[in-house]
């Protein structure tokens, strides 16, 4: 510190460009880099020559409610950071699934703030034990995408403390988070970046000592951001502070000492991931590739959910099948991660079709058919479709002058360009050109697309067939430009084997600001109608064996930047079930979402899997669990509604939401019965819950120690995770139907009876008193029960909580 002038402190306070903290040689300061998660490690370059393995999304983690395992997959996260670059990943998001119209549901862990605390801190402890720092994010109440970035969330205290900062204060007290990250909304009134929130909890109460840093572009003033316990502002090189902020220092607006302390905490940071003179750091262990796959697919594995299973359909019988069929949208190019700041380009994906191929072929025969078209998008093109001019598969980018001058070249597999703003070859960059030769496998008509915001040109044998300014909503949000932007079209009839020319030019600097230069090329080969190929799932369904028939959402529906306007699987998947299993009732059907859906069929369906976005492993995870050598391990994090009543929404009024649901959230609150409840899911055994134990008196701030005893009365080795919750039938207070206070899993051999000891932390029994500004433990009776979910608890017993001061 005594080193560095003020103009270098303040220097330091913002990012140097999109994705680093800025070096300063005269205080050992290297550059640090940080890169999205949490499903993987992007590194700076978004596009597939940076491959980084693609985890279960934060949906299918928390459904594993095990925390051993997020923590093992935290340190591969950390080896893969390193080897990308890496010192900073911006995960864990543990905003709460407030509801499931949340665009970003996937992101997050649960709806309940214990289980979100538990696995989030298993998250941050995997990854900085291993040397990379995690970031905590969104602070605070950023639980839904509709105007986030202006949105003002009004919010109960007694709601905060309770639901939404619960798992930001347990992780920073149990894993020491080094880093958190200012969301973008207001809360009561307060934008994030200048939020009270940030020092009078964060950091006097919690005792954060990490650093804070905006949401990219969240920060919009300079003295009243720079007066909160906001550290760095990202992205850079610009920004609201800089000279502003140099300015406002030198008038007495903004304290020096304020700046002091945030330098302080960019330094911290540097010394905890090894990149300022002195400190080491932690190098995290590197895996090898086949290491990476056998943990990607025991997780995503350990995190399907059985729904339902009647007639004991799964696990399959091998032996008797002969053939199988795999139907469904996303049958043979499965949705393996959510849209947005989530999305990562690993190095390959496992269909449900390759899968339970390589997992049955040749004994049996495993057939195909997509049966609807979930989506009106053209998608990127791809193999095996396109080859670069030169040879090889692919195409051929060319960055050009004005004049058309090549200034440089690139050989890329995939069709989605994403560059920031800025290139070696930027002053003179004009266009960039993408070059291919599309050569039909089937004959019909083709669909030629290119997507993005700004000018796009396309020409076909040297013949332009459209030239196009590309535009998004006014009120769009600039993830949403980069997920799905609008497309322009071209349709062609080609004869099998015939081979054309395929150009599409982007104009730089077309788009404006804000999304940087991002387009794709996108290539539909020929498909039938949705009727044309339901007919063909329907007579493949009724000649076989089985049917895995897997469906889900899309690009559309599921992604950062916008909420959901409808549970509803998208297309005609829901008619698709229900002929499919009318002709065949041996049909597993397996949900490909990373948020709950409707699924108005499901009482009439053999199993459901639900199978959340479940990484680059999904097809060969499916095959363990369908075939029995892995159990579908996954436990509900969160509700599956019936309907669409009564759910809070996500679209504010005036700029404003309101939580009125207060603590009634998910399985808190009292109402309808849902399809699947909180902590649901079937294993391939059954269990008996003989008894609990607990103390029976329990002074305030006390921890409790719970004892249940179970046996597996089922025919195979299973793991069950047990689950305890707290409820008060009379009491001085506001509270919810019953809350999640502790879990634990056991596992046991057929006929064994084990025990679960769980653990009941003091805050379980607590609540937040508004008027005297701290928890307290209400004297009286709890009830405790226990059982395999919140709707199933068949143990239960009491326990008296005596008077204290209660305050923690």
């Amino acid at each position: 510190m005594a080193s560095l002038s003020l103009e270098q402190k303040v220097r330091l306070l913002t990012g140097g460009d999109s994705w680093s903290l800025r070096p300063e040689p005269d205080a050992g300061l290297r550059r640090i880099v940080v890169s999205d998660g949490p499903a993987g490690v992007r590194g700076e370059r978004w596009d597939e020559r940076d491959a980084s393995t693609n985890l279960p999304s934060a949906t299918g983690l928390a459904a594993t409610w095990d925390e051993a395992l997020v923590q093992e997959l935290g340190g591969l996260l950390a080896g893969e950071a390193r080897r990308m670059g890496v010192d900073v990943v911006l995960a864990p998001t543990v905003n709460l699934h407030r509801t499931p119209y949340a665009g970003r549901h996937f992101e997050c862990f649960s709806e309940d703030p214990l289980l979100t605390a538990r696995i989030g801190t298993a998250y941050v402890r995997g990854l900085q034990e291993a040397g990379v720092a995690a970031t905590v994010k969104h602070f605070i109440a950023n639980d839904s995408e509709t105007e986030r970035t202006s949105i003002d969330v009004e919010i109960g205290e007694r709601t905060l403390r309770e639901l939404y900062l619960a798992p930001f204060e347990a992780i920073v007290h149990e894993a020491g988070a080094w880093a958190l990250m200012a969301s973008y909304n207001r809360v009561n009134g307060e934008p994030m970046t200048e939020s009270s929130l940030l020092r009078e909890i964060l950091r006097r109460e919690f005792r954060f000592d990490g650093l804070v840093m905006s949401d990219w572009f969240a920060t919009r003033s300079t003295e009243a951001s720079a007066r909160a316990a906001l550290d760095l502002v990202m992205p850079g090189p610009d920004g609201a502070w800089g000279d502003k902020l140099l300015q406002a220092v030198r008038d007495g607006k903004v304290d020096r000492a304020a700046i002091d302390e945030k330098v302080t905490s960019v330094l911290r940071l540097a010394a905890r991931v090894g990149a300022l003179d002195g400190y080491s750091g932690v190098t995290p262990r590197q895996y090898e590739a086949a290491e990476i796959a056998g943990k990607v697919r025991r997780a995503a594995a350990a995190g399907f959910v059985l729904a339902s299973n009647g007639d004991g359909l799964l696990p399959l019988d091998r032996l008797s099948l002969r053939r199988v069929a795999v139907i469904g949208p996303n049958a043979s190019v499965a949705r393996i991660m959510g849209g947005g700041s989530a999305t990562v380009f690993p190095p390959y994906a496992v269909s449900p079709l390759e899968g339970l191929r390589t997992a049955l072929e040749p004994a049996v025969k495993v057939e195909h058919s997509v049966g609807v078209h979930a989506s009106s998008r053209i998608p990127a093109g791809r193999l095996p479709w396109l080859r670069r001019p030169g040879g090889g598969g692919g195409v051929e980018v060319r960055f050009l002058a004005d004049d058309g001058t090549v200034l440089a070249r690139e050989d890329r597999e995939g069709c989605s360009f994403s560059w920031p703003q800025s290139r070696a070859c930027d002053d003179a960059l004009a266009w960039i050109e993408v070059h291919t030769i599309l050569r039909a496998i089937d004959a019909g008509t083709y669909a030629i697309a290119g997507s993005g915001i700004g000018r796009l040109l396309l020409s076909v044998d040297g013949e332009a067939v459209f030239d196009v300014e590309l535009e998004i909503a006014p009120d769009a949000d600039v993830v949403e430009a980069l997920v799905i932007p609008p497309q322009a079209v071209h349709h062609i009839w080609l004869e099998r084997g015939e081979e054309i020319d395929v150009v599409l030019a982007y104009e730089v600097g077309s788009a404006g600001g804000g999304v940087g230069m991002s387009f794709q090329l996108g290539l539909q080969p020929p498909q039938g109608t949705d009727e044309d190929e339901i007919e063909r799932a329907t007579s493949l369904a009724r000649d076989v064996d089985v049917v895995v028939l897997v469906v889900g959402t899309t690009d559309e529906v599921e992604s950062e930047g916008f909420d959901r306007a409808s549970l509803s699987l998208p297309g005609r998947q829901d008619e698709l079930v229900r002929r499919v299993c009318a002709v065949n009732p041996k049909t597993v059907v397996v949900v490909n979402t990373g948020a709950p859906v409707l699924l108005p069929w499901a009482d009439d369906v053999a199993a459901v899997l639900l199978a959340w976005f479940p990484g680059q492993e999904f097809g060969n995870a499916l095959a363990d669990v369908l075939l029995g050598l892995a159990e579908p391990g996954g436990r509900l994090p969160t509700t599956w509604p019936t309907d669409e009543r009564l759910l809070p929404p996500t679209r504010p009024v005036n700029g404003i939401l309101r939580y009125d649901e207060g603590l009634s959230i998910g399985y808190r609150r009292s109402g309808g019965a849902p399809r699947y409840p909180f902590g649901h899911g079937l294993g391939y055994t059954s269990w008996r819950y003989d008894s609990i134990d607990a103390q029976r008196d329990l002074s305030p701030g006390g921890d409790l120690h719970v004892s249940i005893r179970l046996s597996n009365t089922g025919p195979r080795r299973g793991r069950e995770i047990v689950q305890v919750y707290a409820s008060r039938r009379e009491s001085g207070v506001e509270r919810p139907l019953r809350w999640l206070a502790g879990f634990a899993s056991v596992d046991a051999v057929p006929g064994e009876q084990v025990t679960a000891s769980v653990m009941v932390k003091a805050r379980a029994f607590e609540h937040w008193d508004v008027e005297m500004g701290q928890w307290l433990a209400e004297p009286g009776t709890f009830q405790l029960a226990a059982g395999p979910s919140s709707a199933r608890l068949p143990l239960g017993t009491e326990i008296t909580m005596s008077r204290g001061a209660g305050a923690t």
